[in-house]
């Protein structure tokens, strides 16, 4: 893939469009409902870099990570007409180059579809997949938040 000079990516933080990454996220296979405030928390806790074409946000990628031994690369997105440029490469190169994720043991991310685009940014399959385990309730967002859940504390 190609990335078009027109396109900027930047971790600039205060250029953040959370009206354009909520609208994505809301949208996700990964994460469809999501809340505008969850977006707003995971941002402000994560490493984020986006992509921009004329100003505007097009892309979006960002790291959790303790910044000492482990990152895991979550939320990225081109919106569909800005694909093909090598946008989500680039983001997820930033975020592989930042300077406050340099020396980290392990990175992680997980993806239903795009594991060529992560082997060109050095990501492969697991040695051993039978040694990972999730906890995952996919339906939060949608059944909103039960007690207990450990994601929003109890009143």
């Amino acid at each position: 893939m190609r990335r078009d000079d027109r396109y900027e990516v930047s971790t600039d933080r205060g250029r953040l469009d959370v009206s354009v990454i909520h609208g994505f996220l809301s949208q996700a296979y990964w994460s469809p409902g999501v809340p505008r405030e969850i977006v707003e928390k995971a941002v402000t806790h994560s490493v984020c870099v986006g992509a921009y074409l004329d100003g505007a946000q097009v892309g979006f990628a960002r790291a959790v990570t303790d910044f000492a031994t482990f990152a895991y690369v979550a939320d990225v997105f081109v919106l569909d007409e800005h694909r093909g440029n090598g946008l989500a490469m680039a983001m997820v190169r930033a975020l592989r180059g930042h300077p406050d994720l340099q020396g980290l043991r392990t990175w992680l991310l997980l993806t239903r579809d795009a594991q060529g685009l992560y082997r060109k940014c050095g990501f492969e399959g697991l040695d051993d997949p039978s040694r990972a385990m999730i906890s995952q309730n996919r339906d939060i967002y949608v059944q909103g938040f039960a007690e207990g859940s450990g994601t929003k504390p109890a009143h």
